[in-house]
């Protein structure tokens, strides 16, 4: 039985629809009006901003389900359910889930410095690629959430997604931190066929015309290369917040936040990502962890491995990795001296 049923609960969806909506177009409206490079303080400020809100929110939700639970016959009428502990494993949820993709997303943060690389975006018009990047993401991550919610009811979907994270961590883990050839990506070299190209930048527009012809710009390449990544990442991301809780609201929500703040924390770690050396091998292992929580852990702890453990554990696997490429860093900067 759901704690959210979408028909009861389609006003709050809307509601924080247009509270994402709100925030996105003061950000792009007021913040970020003027194009510009974005500093590290910046980029610092904003990253603070958007986990804050997250929390807020985290913990207006946890007041928001202690009270409709504690005002619903529905679910007063099953045995043994307490509105408060309810409430705080929503919270739980919520917060395991954020910390999930928010971990999840420095992967995308390394695939966009190999793009703007690729394709030499200025860093004064990096933002507007993002901005964009991220409300095609949010639309995306909305149907694939949607999706998610119908089929992971099914025990075989389960399984098979569980495994497809078993794989694709294993995968990850075993390629290590190799540098990535963009001239050889198939969906470079499709984009490539298929539109009429501008070899250089025109300031921050997509589109321009040239002899009655529109031409993409290198800025349009980029965005729609990360659009099609992020649509192969939330393959991975969505299945892995539904193994954490199998409500869509919870699963929506903590990822649209986590992606919210996906912009300033690339401005933030574009120049530090050299040093985390071992962040792959600690995503990675989440992935491989998430993936054993579908297939065989849950149901281990008679369907519902504890939300607590699990927080526990992917702070640890992400934590570890960090200070792991923290301490090489450090003793690389030591020999070099």
């Amino acid at each position: 039985m759901s704690l959210f049923p979408f028909v009861e609960y389609w006003p709050f969806y809307a509601g924080f629809i247009v509270f994402v909506l709100a925030v996105l177009a003061l950000d792009l409206g007021v913040f970020h009006k003027n194009a510009h490079e974005v500093s590290f303080k910046e980029s610092a400020i904003w990253t603070a901003v958007w986990i804050s809100l997250a929390m807020v929110f985290n913990l207006f939700l946890y007041k928001y389900s202690e009270w409709t639970f504690a005002n619903d016959p529905r679910l007063l009428a099953i045995p043994g359910f307490d509105p408060s502990e309810s409430a705080k494993q929503v919270a739980l949820e919520f917060l395991t889930g954020f910390v999930v993709e928010k971990s999840l997303a420095i992967d995308n943060i390394f695939i966009f410095a190999v793009v703007f690389s690729y394709f030499c975006i200025p860093k004064v018009y990096q933002h507007r690629v993002l901005f964009w990047g991220i409300i095609g993401a949010l639309i995306f991550r909305a149907i694939f959430v949607a999706l998610g919610a119908v089929l992971m009811q099914y025990h075989a979907v389960v399984i098979f997604f569980g495994v497809l994270l078993l794989f694709t961590g294993a995968k990850m883990f075993f390629a290590g931190t190799e540098d990535q050839d963009l001239e050889k990506n198939f969906i470079v070299r499709q984009l490539k066929k298929f539109l009429r190209i501008h070899p250089q930048i025109e300031g921050q527009q997509f589109f321009i015309k040239k002899d009655g012809l529109t031409y993409v710009t290198p800025l349009f390449l980029a965005l729609i290369f990360m659009e099609l990544t992020d649509i192969i990442f939330a393959v991975d991301s969505v299945p892995a917040i539904f193994a954490l809780t199998k409500e869509p609201l919870i699963v929506f929500t903590s990822n649209i936040f986590a992606i919210l703040g996906l912009r300033s924390m690339y401005f933030m770690l574009a120049g530090v990502m050299d040093r985390f050396v071992y962040i792959k091998y600690g995503l990675a292992a989440v992935l491989i962890f998430v993936g054993l929580k579908m297939v065989y852990l849950n149901s281990l702890f008679g369907g519902k491995f504890p939300i607590t453990w699990s927080l526990l554990i992917i702070a640890f696997l992400i934590g570890s990795s960090i200070l792991a490429s923290f301490i090489m860093d450090k003793r690389k900067q030591r020999a070099i001296k």
